[in-house]
Protein backbone atom coordinates (compact mmCIF):
# COMPACT_ATOMS: atom_id res chain seq x y z
CA UNK A 1 0.00 0.00 0.00
CA UNK A 2 2.91 2.30 0.96
CA UNK A 3 4.53 1.42 -2.70
CA UNK A 4 1.21 2.41 -4.05
CA UNK A 5 0.80 5.92 -2.23
CA UNK A 6 4.40 6.33 -3.16
CA UNK A 7 3.76 6.22 -6.40
CA UNK A 8 0.76 7.84 -6.80
CA UNK A 9 2.54 10.95 -5.00
CA UNK A 10 5.42 10.78 -8.05
CA UNK A 11 2.39 10.99 -10.38
CA UNK A 12 0.88 13.64 -8.67
CA UNK A 13 4.13 15.75 -8.45
CA UNK A 14 4.87 15.12 -12.01
CA UNK A 15 1.34 16.02 -13.04
CA UNK A 16 2.17 19.55 -10.58
CA UNK A 17 5.21 20.55 -12.35
CA UNK A 18 3.81 19.92 -15.41
CA UNK A 19 1.07 22.12 -14.92
CA UNK A 20 3.32 25.02 -13.29
CA UNK A 21 5.65 24.87 -16.27
CA UNK A 22 2.89 24.99 -18.49
CA UNK A 23 1.21 28.00 -17.28
CA UNK A 24 4.83 29.96 -16.62
CA UNK A 25 5.20 29.08 -20.33
CA UNK A 26 1.78 30.21 -21.46
CA UNK A 27 2.01 33.85 -19.42
CA UNK A 28 5.15 34.44 -21.12
CA UNK A 29 4.21 33.37 -24.14
CA UNK A 30 0.99 35.66 -23.88
CA UNK A 31 3.32 38.70 -22.96
CA UNK A 32 5.85 38.52 -25.88
CA UNK A 33 2.67 37.89 -28.19
CA UNK A 34 1.26 40.97 -27.08
CA UNK A 35 4.55 42.36 -27.91
CA UNK A 36 5.26 41.00 -30.96
CA UNK A 37 8.27 39.32 -30.20
CA UNK A 38 8.43 35.37 -30.65
CA UNK A 39 10.62 33.52 -27.43
CA UNK A 40 13.13 31.43 -29.11
CA UNK A 41 13.35 29.91 -25.19
CA UNK A 42 9.58 28.63 -25.94
CA UNK A 43 11.06 25.34 -27.23
CA UNK A 44 12.67 24.60 -23.81
CA UNK A 45 9.66 25.72 -21.75
CA UNK A 46 7.56 22.87 -23.31
CA UNK A 47 10.44 20.41 -23.40
CA UNK A 48 8.97 18.25 -20.58
CA UNK A 49 9.44 14.95 -20.85
CA UNK A 50 12.80 14.48 -19.56
CA UNK A 51 11.47 16.04 -16.30
CA UNK A 52 8.42 13.37 -16.68
CA UNK A 53 11.48 10.48 -17.02
CA UNK A 54 13.93 11.74 -13.90
CA UNK A 55 10.56 12.05 -11.82
CA UNK A 56 9.41 8.64 -12.70
CA UNK A 57 12.76 7.27 -11.97
CA UNK A 58 12.78 5.99 -15.45
CA UNK A 59 15.52 8.62 -16.86
CA UNK A 60 17.92 6.13 -19.47
CA UNK A 61 20.18 9.10 -20.07
CA UNK A 62 23.31 10.97 -19.28
CA UNK A 63 23.62 8.61 -16.44
CA UNK A 64 26.44 9.03 -14.12
CA UNK A 65 28.86 6.13 -14.39
CA UNK A 66 31.84 6.03 -10.80
CA UNK A 67 34.27 3.98 -12.39
CA UNK A 68 34.46 2.04 -15.73
CA UNK A 69 36.39 -0.77 -15.78
CA UNK A 70 36.10 -2.11 -18.91
CA UNK A 71 33.90 -5.57 -18.66
CA UNK A 72 32.25 -4.49 -15.37
CA UNK A 73 31.56 -0.66 -14.06
CA UNK A 74 30.48 0.81 -11.28
CA UNK A 75 26.92 2.69 -11.22
CA UNK A 76 25.37 4.52 -7.94
CA UNK A 77 28.03 2.15 -5.95
CA UNK A 78 26.98 -0.70 -7.29
CA UNK A 79 28.94 -3.04 -9.64
CA UNK A 80 27.08 -3.73 -13.19
CA UNK A 81 28.37 -5.92 -15.97
CA UNK A 82 29.02 -2.79 -18.62
CA UNK A 83 27.12 -3.77 -21.86
CA UNK A 84 26.82 -0.67 -23.18
CA UNK A 85 30.41 0.59 -23.93
CA UNK A 86 32.28 0.69 -26.86
CA UNK A 87 35.27 -0.28 -25.32
CA UNK A 88 35.84 -3.33 -27.76
CA UNK A 89 39.37 -4.79 -27.12
CA UNK A 90 39.15 -3.60 -23.05
CA UNK A 91 42.32 -0.86 -23.35
CA UNK A 92 41.15 1.19 -21.71
CA UNK A 93 42.18 -0.68 -18.58
CA UNK A 94 45.26 -1.82 -20.15
CA UNK A 95 48.15 -0.47 -17.91
CA UNK A 96 50.44 0.20 -20.82
CA UNK A 97 47.61 2.27 -22.58
CA UNK A 98 47.00 4.25 -19.44
CA UNK A 99 50.78 4.58 -18.16
CA UNK A 100 51.57 5.88 -21.93
CA UNK A 101 49.17 8.65 -21.77
CA UNK A 102 50.47 9.50 -17.66
CA UNK A 103 54.18 9.80 -19.18
CA UNK A 104 52.40 12.07 -21.95
CA UNK A 105 51.33 14.22 -19.43
CA UNK A 106 54.47 14.87 -17.60
CA UNK A 107 56.77 14.93 -20.68
CA UNK A 108 54.72 17.30 -22.86
CA UNK A 109 52.17 19.08 -20.57
CA UNK A 110 47.80 18.52 -20.69
CA UNK A 111 46.98 20.76 -23.82
CA UNK A 112 48.70 22.24 -27.10
CA UNK A 113 46.21 25.02 -27.06
CA UNK A 114 46.15 25.63 -30.48
CA UNK A 115 44.94 24.27 -33.98
CA UNK A 116 46.97 21.42 -36.30
CA UNK A 117 47.33 24.38 -39.03
CA UNK A 118 49.24 26.73 -36.37
CA UNK A 119 50.70 25.86 -33.58
CA UNK A 120 48.83 22.52 -32.62
CA UNK A 121 50.89 19.80 -34.48
CA UNK A 122 53.34 17.84 -32.07
CA UNK A 123 55.61 14.83 -33.00
CA UNK A 124 53.16 12.23 -31.30
CA UNK A 125 50.27 13.85 -33.65
CA UNK A 126 52.78 12.36 -36.76
CA UNK A 127 53.63 9.17 -35.07
CA UNK A 128 50.30 8.28 -34.79
CA UNK A 129 49.25 9.09 -38.15
CA UNK A 130 52.38 7.48 -39.61
CA UNK A 131 51.16 4.04 -37.67
CA UNK A 132 48.01 4.43 -38.66
CA UNK A 133 48.63 4.39 -42.23
CA UNK A 134 51.02 1.91 -41.97
CA UNK A 135 48.06 -0.46 -40.27
CA UNK A 136 45.90 0.58 -42.78
CA UNK A 137 47.84 0.11 -45.72
CA UNK A 138 47.17 3.58 -46.89
CA UNK A 139 49.86 6.82 -47.89
CA UNK A 140 49.21 9.07 -45.24
CA UNK A 141 46.41 9.89 -41.93
CA UNK A 142 45.36 13.15 -40.25
CA UNK A 143 44.73 13.14 -36.70
CA UNK A 144 41.29 14.91 -35.75
CA UNK A 145 40.19 16.04 -32.16
CA UNK A 146 37.69 13.75 -32.65
CA UNK A 147 35.85 11.51 -34.43
CA UNK A 148 33.10 13.16 -35.27
CA UNK A 149 35.22 16.30 -36.57
CA UNK A 150 36.71 14.01 -39.08
CA UNK A 151 34.02 13.18 -41.37
CA UNK A 152 33.01 17.03 -40.75
CA UNK A 153 36.56 17.76 -42.11
CA UNK A 154 36.49 14.92 -44.91
CA UNK A 155 33.28 16.23 -46.23
CA UNK A 156 33.48 19.68 -45.96
CA UNK A 157 37.13 19.88 -47.95
CA UNK A 158 35.90 17.04 -50.66
CA UNK A 159 32.16 18.04 -51.71
CA UNK A 160 32.34 21.12 -53.34
CA UNK A 161 29.91 22.93 -55.80
CA UNK A 162 29.93 20.75 -58.77
CA UNK A 163 30.18 17.12 -57.09
CA UNK A 164 27.79 14.99 -55.01
CA UNK A 165 27.74 13.12 -51.63
CA UNK A 166 25.58 9.72 -52.04
CA UNK A 167 25.67 8.72 -47.72
CA UNK A 168 23.66 5.38 -46.95
CA UNK A 169 20.17 6.44 -44.28
CA UNK A 170 21.85 4.57 -41.94
CA UNK A 171 25.27 6.36 -41.67
CA UNK A 172 26.23 8.38 -38.92
CA UNK A 173 25.02 11.39 -37.11
CA UNK A 174 28.64 12.74 -37.96
CA UNK A 175 28.20 12.51 -41.81
CA UNK A 176 24.63 13.67 -41.99
CA UNK A 177 25.99 16.97 -40.32
CA UNK A 178 29.07 17.06 -42.31
CA UNK A 179 26.67 17.02 -45.42
CA UNK A 180 25.49 20.39 -44.18
CA UNK A 181 28.89 21.88 -44.44
CA UNK A 182 29.49 20.73 -48.19
CA UNK A 183 28.86 22.89 -50.98
CA UNK A 184 27.34 20.37 -53.71
CA UNK A 185 24.94 18.17 -53.85
CA UNK A 186 24.07 15.37 -51.15
CA UNK A 187 21.95 12.44 -51.48
CA UNK A 188 20.97 8.99 -49.79
CA UNK A 189 20.03 5.30 -50.38
CA UNK A 190 18.30 2.73 -49.04
CA UNK A 191 20.04 1.24 -45.84
CA UNK A 192 22.38 -1.77 -47.31
CA UNK A 193 20.53 -1.43 -50.68
CA UNK A 194 22.54 -1.92 -53.76
CA UNK A 195 19.46 -1.54 -56.23
CA UNK A 196 18.69 1.52 -54.73
CA UNK A 197 22.61 3.26 -54.90
CA UNK A 198 23.06 1.83 -58.37
CA UNK A 199 19.70 4.05 -59.42
CA UNK A 200 20.77 6.78 -57.45
CA UNK A 201 24.51 6.78 -59.16
CA UNK A 202 23.03 6.36 -62.68
CA UNK A 203 20.53 9.38 -62.15
CA UNK A 204 23.99 11.53 -61.82
CA UNK A 205 25.61 13.49 -64.29
CA UNK A 206 28.41 12.22 -65.13
CA UNK A 207 29.96 15.38 -65.20
CA UNK A 208 29.93 15.19 -61.30
CA UNK A 209 32.25 14.42 -59.15
CA UNK A 210 31.11 11.39 -56.86
CA UNK A 211 32.05 10.25 -53.21
CA UNK A 212 30.35 7.35 -51.69
CA UNK A 213 30.53 7.23 -47.82
CA UNK A 214 29.27 4.83 -45.73
CA UNK A 215 29.51 3.12 -41.83
CA UNK A 216 31.73 -0.05 -42.82
CA UNK A 217 30.08 -1.35 -39.74
CA UNK A 218 26.33 0.07 -38.36
CA UNK A 219 26.77 1.68 -34.93
CA UNK A 220 22.86 0.35 -34.32
CA UNK A 221 21.94 -2.48 -36.27
CA UNK A 222 25.44 -4.19 -35.98
CA UNK A 223 25.39 -5.62 -39.53
CA UNK A 224 28.13 -4.72 -41.95
CA UNK A 225 27.78 -3.05 -45.55
CA UNK A 226 28.31 -4.71 -48.66
CA UNK A 227 31.41 -3.74 -49.75
CA UNK A 228 32.43 -5.76 -52.50
CA UNK A 229 28.72 -4.50 -54.37
CA UNK A 230 29.86 -0.63 -53.42
CA UNK A 231 33.44 -0.97 -54.92
CA UNK A 232 32.01 -2.80 -57.90
CA UNK A 233 28.97 0.11 -58.48
CA UNK A 234 31.94 2.82 -57.52
CA UNK A 235 34.06 1.87 -60.24
CA UNK A 236 30.95 1.63 -63.29
CA UNK A 237 29.75 5.17 -62.64
CA UNK A 238 33.36 6.79 -61.46
CA UNK A 239 32.88 7.27 -58.05
CA UNK A 240 35.28 7.23 -55.32
CA UNK A 241 34.61 5.25 -51.64
CA UNK A 242 34.89 6.77 -48.33
CA UNK A 243 34.57 4.26 -45.45
CA UNK A 244 33.72 5.43 -41.74
CA UNK A 245 35.10 2.35 -39.68
CA UNK A 246 34.82 3.73 -36.22
CA UNK A 247 33.29 0.67 -34.84
CA UNK A 248 34.89 -1.77 -37.48
CA UNK A 249 38.69 -1.39 -36.28
CA UNK A 250 39.42 -3.52 -33.75
CA UNK A 251 36.31 -5.93 -34.60
CA UNK A 252 36.68 -6.95 -38.60
CA UNK A 253 39.54 -8.15 -40.36
CA UNK A 254 42.86 -9.29 -39.85
CA UNK A 255 44.08 -7.54 -36.37
CA UNK A 256 40.86 -5.76 -36.54
CA UNK A 257 42.16 -3.85 -39.88
CA UNK A 258 38.42 -3.00 -40.17
CA UNK A 259 36.28 -3.66 -42.96
CA UNK A 260 38.40 -3.12 -45.93
CA UNK A 261 40.53 -5.87 -44.79
CA UNK A 262 37.88 -8.04 -43.78
CA UNK A 263 36.76 -8.47 -47.37
CA UNK A 264 40.18 -8.48 -49.10
CA UNK A 265 39.44 -4.74 -50.42
CA UNK A 266 41.92 -2.32 -49.04
CA UNK A 267 43.84 -1.10 -52.05
CA UNK A 268 39.79 -0.26 -53.70
CA UNK A 269 39.35 2.06 -50.59
CA UNK A 270 39.95 5.69 -51.10
CA UNK A 271 39.42 6.47 -47.60
CA UNK A 272 39.69 5.45 -44.23
CA UNK A 273 37.64 7.55 -41.64
CA UNK A 274 37.98 6.53 -37.54
CA UNK A 275 37.90 7.46 -34.06
CA UNK A 276 40.11 6.04 -30.96
CA UNK A 277 37.25 6.70 -28.34
CA UNK A 278 36.31 2.73 -29.22
CA UNK A 279 38.97 0.08 -29.89
CA UNK A 280 42.35 2.31 -29.57
CA UNK A 281 40.76 3.67 -25.39
CA UNK A 282 41.86 7.17 -25.98
CA UNK A 283 39.34 10.03 -28.00
CA UNK A 284 39.83 11.41 -31.50
CA UNK A 285 39.46 10.42 -35.09
CA UNK A 286 41.49 10.34 -38.31
CA UNK A 287 41.31 9.71 -41.96
CA UNK A 288 43.55 7.69 -44.04
CA UNK A 289 44.02 7.95 -47.65
CA UNK A 290 46.15 9.14 -50.75
CA UNK A 291 48.38 11.16 -49.52
CA UNK A 292 47.37 14.70 -51.96
CA UNK A 293 43.72 14.03 -50.94
CA UNK A 294 45.10 13.91 -46.48
CA UNK A 295 47.17 17.24 -47.80
CA UNK A 296 43.79 19.03 -49.25
CA UNK A 297 41.71 17.86 -46.27
CA UNK A 298 44.44 19.02 -43.69
CA UNK A 299 44.50 22.75 -45.24
CA UNK A 300 40.13 22.54 -46.46
CA UNK A 301 38.61 20.44 -43.77
CA UNK A 302 37.07 22.82 -41.42
CA UNK A 303 37.24 20.70 -38.49
CA UNK A 304 40.44 20.80 -38.39
CA UNK A 305 41.76 23.76 -39.74
CA UNK A 306 39.24 25.49 -36.88
CA UNK A 307 39.64 23.59 -33.80
CA UNK A 308 42.38 23.10 -30.81
CA UNK A 309 44.35 19.82 -31.83
CA UNK A 310 44.02 16.51 -29.54
CA UNK A 311 46.21 16.28 -26.47
CA UNK A 312 49.26 14.94 -26.02
CA UNK A 313 47.90 11.67 -23.65
CA UNK A 314 44.84 10.91 -25.38
CA UNK A 315 47.60 10.52 -28.64
CA UNK A 316 50.01 8.74 -26.44
CA UNK A 317 47.05 6.21 -25.29
CA UNK A 318 46.19 5.78 -29.10
CA UNK A 319 49.64 4.74 -30.11
CA UNK A 320 49.44 2.63 -27.29
CA UNK A 321 46.41 0.73 -27.83
CA UNK A 322 47.33 0.31 -31.37
CA UNK A 323 50.44 -1.09 -30.77
CA UNK A 324 48.78 -3.50 -28.27
CA UNK A 325 46.09 -4.35 -31.00
CA UNK A 326 48.52 -5.85 -33.19
CA UNK A 327 50.65 -7.61 -30.58
CA UNK A 328 47.50 -8.94 -29.44
CA UNK A 329 45.45 -10.32 -32.18
CA UNK A 330 43.44 -12.85 -29.70
CA UNK A 331 41.76 -10.06 -28.17
CA UNK A 332 40.01 -9.67 -31.47
CA UNK A 333 39.56 -13.21 -31.57
CA UNK A 334 37.84 -13.27 -28.34
CA UNK A 335 35.29 -9.96 -28.74
CA UNK A 336 33.77 -11.88 -31.62
CA UNK A 337 33.48 -15.55 -29.73
CA UNK A 338 31.51 -13.34 -26.76
CA UNK A 339 29.22 -11.50 -29.48
CA UNK A 340 28.81 -15.29 -31.31
CA UNK A 341 27.88 -16.28 -27.37
CA UNK A 342 25.73 -13.78 -26.29
CA UNK A 343 23.88 -13.59 -29.77
CA UNK A 344 22.82 -17.13 -30.05
CA UNK A 345 21.64 -17.33 -26.49
CA UNK A 346 19.66 -14.58 -27.25
CA UNK A 347 17.92 -15.67 -29.74
CA UNK A 348 16.94 -19.39 -28.57
CA UNK A 349 15.45 -17.27 -25.88
CA UNK A 350 13.37 -15.52 -28.21
CA UNK A 351 14.59 -11.99 -28.46
CA UNK A 352 14.91 -10.22 -32.32
CA UNK A 353 18.60 -9.01 -32.58
CA UNK A 354 17.84 -7.84 -36.07
CA UNK A 355 20.53 -8.52 -38.81
CA UNK A 356 23.35 -8.23 -36.16
CA UNK A 357 26.65 -9.61 -36.90
CA UNK A 358 28.92 -8.00 -34.98
CA UNK A 359 30.07 -7.39 -31.15
CA UNK A 360 26.87 -5.08 -31.64
CA UNK A 361 23.80 -6.42 -30.42
CA UNK A 362 20.39 -4.59 -30.66
CA UNK A 363 17.61 -6.16 -28.96
CA UNK A 364 14.12 -5.50 -30.63
CA UNK A 365 12.12 -4.42 -27.86
CA UNK A 366 9.23 -1.85 -29.95
CA UNK A 367 7.08 -0.11 -27.45
CA UNK A 368 9.07 2.83 -25.78
CA UNK A 369 7.50 1.92 -21.95
CA UNK A 370 8.21 -1.65 -22.41
CA UNK A 371 11.70 -0.87 -23.59
CA UNK A 372 12.46 1.73 -20.81
CA UNK A 373 11.50 -0.59 -17.66
CA UNK A 374 13.49 -3.23 -18.82
CA UNK A 375 16.43 -0.86 -19.46
CA UNK A 376 16.11 -0.03 -15.82
CA UNK A 377 15.38 -3.42 -14.34
CA UNK A 378 18.50 -4.63 -16.32
CA UNK A 379 20.03 -1.76 -13.77
CA UNK A 380 18.81 -2.40 -11.12
CA UNK A 381 19.65 -6.02 -11.55
CA UNK A 382 23.49 -5.38 -12.53
CA UNK A 383 23.30 -5.01 -16.06
CA UNK A 384 24.20 -1.98 -18.27
CA UNK A 385 22.93 -1.39 -21.69
CA UNK A 386 21.81 1.56 -23.81
CA UNK A 387 18.30 2.35 -24.04
CA UNK A 388 17.34 3.50 -28.01
CA UNK A 389 13.95 5.90 -28.38
CA UNK A 390 12.45 7.83 -30.78
CA UNK A 391 13.92 9.69 -32.70
CA UNK A 392 17.06 7.29 -33.00
CA UNK A 393 14.68 4.96 -33.87
CA UNK A 394 11.22 4.92 -35.27
CA UNK A 395 8.91 5.21 -33.30
CA UNK A 396 7.47 2.41 -32.16
CA UNK A 397 11.02 0.55 -32.70
CA UNK A 398 12.43 1.26 -29.92
CA UNK A 399 15.40 -1.58 -28.67
CA UNK A 400 18.22 -2.01 -26.42
CA UNK A 401 21.57 -1.41 -27.48
CA UNK A 402 24.11 -4.17 -26.32
CA UNK A 403 27.97 -4.32 -27.01
CA UNK A 404 30.52 -6.74 -26.01
CA UNK A 405 34.12 -6.40 -25.29
CA UNK A 406 37.43 -9.26 -25.44
CA UNK A 407 37.54 -8.81 -21.50
CA UNK A 408 33.72 -10.13 -20.79
CA UNK A 409 34.33 -13.42 -18.88
CA UNK A 410 31.11 -16.02 -19.42
CA UNK A 411 30.25 -15.19 -16.13
CA UNK A 412 29.38 -11.97 -17.00
CA UNK A 413 27.64 -12.87 -20.04
CA UNK A 414 25.72 -15.65 -18.27
CA UNK A 415 24.96 -13.36 -15.33
CA UNK A 416 23.20 -10.74 -17.92
CA UNK A 417 21.53 -13.81 -19.95
CA UNK A 418 19.62 -14.96 -16.43
CA UNK A 419 18.30 -11.34 -16.17
CA UNK A 420 17.08 -11.08 -20.06
CA UNK A 421 15.29 -14.93 -19.27
CA UNK A 422 13.34 -13.28 -16.72
CA UNK A 423 12.63 -10.20 -18.57
CA UNK A 424 11.68 -12.09 -21.74
CA UNK A 425 8.79 -14.10 -19.53
CA UNK A 426 7.60 -11.07 -17.86
CA UNK A 427 7.19 -8.51 -20.45
CA UNK A 428 6.08 -12.01 -23.12
CA UNK A 429 8.44 -9.72 -25.76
Amino acid sequence: METMNTAQQQKNNVINNMSLNQENFNNRHKLLKQKGQPDIFSKAYQFIQVEIAKQSNCYPYYKTIDQNEGPVAIIDGKECVMLGSNNYLGLTIHPEVRKAAVEAIEKYGTSLTGSRLLNGTHILHEQLENKLAEFLGKEDALVFTTGYQANLGLISALVGKYDTLIMDKMNHASIYDGSKLAKGNCITFEHNDMMDLEIKLNGLPENTGKLIIIDGLFSMEGDICPLPEIVRLAKKYNARVAVDDAHAVGILGECGKGTSHHYGLEKEIDLVVGTFSKTLASVGGFVAGEKKVVELIKHFGRSVVFSASLPPASAAAALKALEIMQREPDRVERVNMNADYMRERLVNLGYDVGVSETPVIPIMIGNEITTLQMWKELLNEGVYVNCVLHPAVPRDESLLRTSYTSEHTRDHLDKALKVFERLKKKYRI
